[in-house]
This record gives structure tokens, sequence and C-alpha cells, in this order.
């Protein structure tokens, strides 16, 4: 009962929480986002022609067409960065390499990191042109950063056993990494990967804004004409995409993480000093003696058949 009561509290909050977010976004756009000229984003283009079914034609619209090449960015940048993050991570961890490879290894991951993915994406605009190309090299290089990071931390974080057997038993660093740290740490990475792809739509929207592709783009176009009731229009379409990936992550996260509703920090946990058991009090008669290996009062009465 207490914890359905608790469940049930925790979902009235975020429901109070996103009703308040939702009515300031409205508020403030108030004049932009119920103008209808502002919603044609959603409608089809004249040029090219769209083929889609009558129900289908808002897939040739400005705002799915940017949106799904959002996620496209996304998808392809949080893929290629695991792929390269994950080597990095491993030469970075400090419980599988010396420091003569995780310290250069480390510096390549914080300089991936150091710079955010717009700055990057304004690098790769320059050099590659505008497009989605520049978008996904930008987030890739940050995307290897970030995970790069998380991951090695929790590789070290991980058991020390399993790599003391595998030391044990003679493997190379190669068949260690391979056959028990990813195993090992699986979860992890996998929650990490959603996260990441998480962060990289939140990304994608704003890269685009430099000329890097994507649902920015078109928010970039329609700023400099002034149509800000189509710009009004498109944030308050990624607000609600941007939430429902979050929404799809935290629940895809929860079947990689270990935490239990009893392992879970509490403010109170936090910031009050943890409270002292109470020592435990055993009776004389549950205790075993050590040489016997029969309870103490069963014991007494062996030796004492009288007073039984």
């Amino acid at each position: 009962m207490i914890g359905i009561n608790r469940e049930l509290r925790e979902l009235l909050v975020s429901v109070t929480v996103l009703i308040l977010g939702f009515w300031i976004i409205l508020t403030l756009t108030s004049g932009l986002v119920w103008d209808w000229n502002g919603w044609r984003v959603i409608e089809p283009q004249s040029y090219p022609p769209c083929e889609a079914n009558m129900f289908l034609q808002f897939t040739c619209s400005t705002a799915w067409i940017g949106m799904v090449e959002t996620i496209k960015i996304a998808i392809l940048a949080t893929f290629f960065g695991m792929i390269l993050s994950l080597p990095m991570g491993l030469l970075s961890s400090r419980n599988l390499f010396p420091q003569y490879v995780t310290y250069p290894s480390r510096a390549v991951v914080s300089a991936c990191r150091s710079l955010p993915s717009l700055i990057w994406a304004i690098i790769f605009v320059i050099i590659v042109g505008l497009g989605p190309t520049a978008g996904i090299l930008a987030m890739t290089i940050y995307t290897v950063g970030y995970l790069g990071k998380m991951q090695y931390e929790a590789i070290e974080g991980m058991n020390s056993a399993p790599l003391e057997a595998a030391n044990a038993m003679g493997l190379t660093k190669a068949e260690v990494s391979f056959w028990v740290v990813i195993p090992e740490t699986a979860n992890h990475l996998i929650a990490q990967m959603i996260f990441m792809f998480e962060y990289n739509v939140r990304s994608g929207t704003v890269i685009g804004i430099v000329g890097a592709g994507g649902i920015g783009y078109y928010i970039n176009l329609y700023l400099k004409f002034l149509q800000y009731e189509r710009v009004a229009a498109y944030l308050l379409i990624i607000f609600l995409v941007v939430l429902l990936i979050d929404l799809v992550s935290i629940y895809l996260r929860s079947f990689f993480t270990d935490e239990s509703e009893n392992t879970k920090p509490t403010w109170s946990g936090v910031f009050l000093p943890p409270k002292d058991d109470p020592p435990e009090v055993v009776n004389i008669r549950d205790r075993i003696d050590p040489v016997t290996g029969v309870k103490m009062g069963e014991d007494n009465q062996a030796s004492n058949p009288q007073q039984s």
C-alpha cells in the first residue's frame, strides 16, 4: 500500500510539472502558437508534389522532414560514436592498461568533449559544407568524448574478481576486454548509449541552426524571414517530440540498470546523517557452541536433566 501511494504521488508530481511547463510555454508564445499561419509547417509542401496517402500528407511537411532528419542524424552519430568510444573507454581504464596508455587516451576523450557539439558543427560546416554530414560528424566527435568518459568510469567501477581471474588464466588485454569487461559492463554500456541518443536528439535541433541539417535549418530559415509564428510551432513540436523520446528512453534504460527502489538515493539519505541501527539482541539459548555445534540452551538441558 505504501509503494502504491508513493508511485501515485510521484506520478501526480510529474504530471503537475509537465502541465505547468506546458502552460508556461503556451503563455510565453500564446500569440504565436495559436496563429494558424504558424501551423502551416505541418502541411505538405507544394513542391515536390506529395505522393503519400491522404492521411499521411503530414509526412511531406517541413516539420516532419526536419524532425525525421534530426532523428536520423542522432541515430548515426550515436552509432558511430559508440563504435569509436568503446575502444577509447577501454584504453582509458586504469584497471586494464598502464598509465602511459590511459593518459593519452583520456586526453583524446577530453579533447573531444572540450568543445560543445554546436562548436563542432560550425567547424565541420566550414570543412565539409552545409548539410546533415556536418551534423553527423560534429555529434559523433562529441559522443566519443561524452560516452568515452562514462564508459571508462563504468569499467573502473566493475568488480575486480573477474579481472583477477582472467589475468590468472593468462588472457591477453584484448581477450580480457572482449570476453570479460564488455559482458560485465554491458548493461551500463547499453543504458549509456540510449541516454546519448536522447542527448543527440536534443543537440540535433540546435546544430541545424548553424547549417548542420535537421529541423534547426528550418528554424533558422524562418527566423531570417521574421516568421516567428512558424518558429514557435517548430519549437512546440520539438518540445513534444523530445519529451516523448525522454519518456521512452527512461523506460528502456530501466531494463538495463540494476537500481531498485531500496537502492535509489533520497534527499534525506543525502543530507541527513544515517540512523544507527539498534544492536541486535540475541537470546543466549539461540547461540551455537562452536565446538559441539549445538545450541547452548540444548547443551545445558542435556547436561542438567534433573532441572528439566
